[in-house]
């Protein structure tokens, strides 16, 4: 009988434990930070494969932000003028020059857009797990919520926003489709960590989500009742589940899977040009 009791306890114990661990993937940006102090979130993550971006077509600005301090963008324009503007929202590697290759591609596969990669670290970049990690664990959520406001003001009242990221980015670009309002016109998350509480999903655009079928950290449905919520905000949510692990749309990830990340990419251009209206 007490080696019954012990078994039962264990299994309680052992419940709780992975219950609180699951809460902790389907959190708001700020659960981030406790995420990314998590042994196995930061194992997951292996080194970037090493890429020194030579043809960048941007270039580095800075803006002003409401907190007194400046922060900064990779900002690539149109070459017309326009009213459309895409954010792309970096992983917890940073703005290196990976995320600006990919604002590059985007503003190419857009086209009269205006593509800025907002930097939520202010100027650090990581290319090692440990460092990553304490970069997002430190990440200050009003900073960050001053510098996506920061940008918003100097893009304008008369623009349509929207929003792309990943991983950490994905939170982070749902947050700024709320923070936008009447401006945001589409967010694309990918693989992002779900916000759990409805008070805080109060976007004013349709959400497209895409998932890894082989992720250990963001489990689909949590995701699913994310995109319930949306739902009963009046926004559509549209959710994309394709083989691959956490991060594999990502290039600099040694467990890129290129097929998913190609069809993930179409889905998204095709979701983006919609709500952006473009042809």
């Amino acid at each position: 009988m007490r080696k019954l009791h012990l078994i039962v306890l264990f299994a309680m114990l052992c419940s709780v434990s992975a219950n609180a661990q699951m809460q902790s993937c389907c959190a708001k940006p700020s659960d981030m930070q406790a995420m990314a102090l998590n042994t196995d979130f930061k194992a997951s993550h292996k080194s970037p494969i090493p890429f020194n971006y030579t043809l960048a077509k941007g270039s580095m600005i800075t803006y002003h932000c409401l907190d007194g301090k400046d922060a900064s963008a990779y900002f690539l324009p149109s070459d017309a003028a326009t009213n459309k503007v895409l954010i792309i929202f970096h992983e917890w590697w940073g703005l290196n020059d990976y995320i600006k290759k990919e604002a590059d591609k985007w503003q190419a596969l857009l086209g009269n857009v205006d593509v800025y990669a907002i930097d939520l670290y202010d100027g650090k970049v990581a290319a090692d797990p440990d460092i990553a990690s304490g970069l997002a664990s430190g990440l200050d959520p009003k900073r960050a919520d001053n510098i996506i406001n920061g940008l918003l003001s100097k893009i304008g009242p008369d623009r349509q926003v929207a929003t792309l990221g990943w991983c950490m980015g994905g939170a982070w670009s749902f947050r700024a489709t709320v923070l936008a309002k009447n401006q945001a016109a589409a967010c694309v998350m990918y693989y992002g960590f779900p916000e759990k509480e409805a008070k805080n999903i109060k976007p004013q655009a349709d959400v497209l989500y895409i998932l890894g079928d082989k992720d250990k950290f963001i489990k689909q449905p949590f995701v699913e009742d994310f995109g319930d919520k949306i739902k009963a905000t009046g926004h559509k949510f549209t959710l994309f589940v394709y083989d691959g692990v956490h991060a594999f749309a990502n290039p600099s990830n040694p467990d890129y899977n290129s097929l998913s990340a190609t069809k993930a990419q179409n889905e998204s251009l095709k979701f983006l040009k919609d709500k952006l209206e473009l042809e």
